[in-house]
């Protein structure tokens, strides 16, 4: 599953990000790095942008920036949510 297509009030978990150079890069120092929860906040009309909330704070991307995202459904480990990864330093 793509983070571009997961619905408004949904929390998922980030498993990879697809391709390299400088957008997957800023991607990651925004803290979208495996492991990290994001719940999709709300959408813009048509979709573009996406407001996600992380570690803390509130960030906004493009469609097309989030599809670059991997995730998978925390569903299935609800005991996980609003917790960080383990041994993660940048919450500190």
């Amino acid at each position: 599953m793509r983070l571009g297509d997961v619905p408004s009030g949904s929390e998922v978990r980030v498993c990879c990000l697809d391709g390299a150079g400088p957008i997957a890069r800023r991607l990651a120092e925004m803290g979208f790095v495996p492991g990290t929860l994001i719940e999709v906040v709300r959408r813009a009309p048509l979709s573009d942008p996406i407001e996600f909330r992380l570690r803390g704070y509130l960030v906004s991307l493009r469609r097309e920036e989030a599809l670059l995202i991997r995730v998978h459904s925390t569903l299935s480990d609800p005991s996980a949510i609003g917790q960080a990864p383990a041994g993660d330093a940048s919450d500190r």
